[in-house]
């Protein structure tokens, strides 16, 4: 049932292993400061990428409010850990995403380039938002279920953004066709890398 929901709702292959949330439990510091890096990185990303297209005027518009969003989800997962009286902590190599990186398309066209880091994005945000939506169900601290409740719809609708970005600067039968075959990659890193409850993806 899990798995089919992933694949409706997301277009995932292959649901986050149950164990995931158990040991995130358990691990919550942790987990909240490789939360708050994400979120970093995910304003720095929509910032990188519009400074790199800014004759794209849909992208650069879609994404300006994105990078104020996320750098306000930064700020609300650094309040939590001061809540809890935490350290930020220090950034952690994000192996999932390297994996994913190397999926690119090598020496490619302007337009495969950009195919590639739209879907990437879309990618880590559908991620994002299946591990927001395990924490929002299965943490025993109803707080912090309220808190990853609403990470989770955000997440949905940044996916579906970059989604529509790729479709509205490229083929449609072109940016389904890639789609596919990284949403096929990205099963078979999560079924190859080892399962951490100190991170979030």
């Amino acid at each position: 049932m899990i798995q089919q929901e992933t694949k409706n709702i997301l277009g995932l292959q292959l649901p986050t292993d149950p164990r995931w949330v158990d040991l995130a439990s358990i691990s919550l510091e942790e987990i909240l400061t490789d939360h708050a890096y994400c979120e970093q990185k995910a304003a720095t990303s929509c910032i990188s990428l519009i400074q790199r297209y800014p004759d794209r005027q849909k992208l650069v518009a879609e994404l300006s409010p994105i990078v104020t969003e996320e750098w306000g989800h930064f700020r609300q997962v650094l309040a939590e850990l001061n809540r809890r009286n935490l350290p930020l902590g220090r950034q952690r190599k994000d192996v999932y995403v390297n994996k994913l990186m190397e999926f690119q398309v090598k020496g490619a066209s302007e337009e495969d380039m950009l195919l590639d880091r739209l879907l990437i994005f879309a990618l880590i945000e559908a991620r994002s938002c299946e591990r927001f939506k395990r924490l929002s169900e299965g943490l025993d601290d109803e707080y912090l279920q309220k808190f990853y409740r609403r990470f989770m719809e955000s997440e949905a609708g940044h996916y579906h953004l970059f989604i529509d970005l790729a479709e509205t600067y490229i083929p449609k039968e072109k940016v389904r066709k890639r789609w596919k075959e990284w949403l096929e990659y990205e099963a078979s890193v999560m079924q190859n890398i080892e399962v951490r409850g100190d991170r979030i993806h």
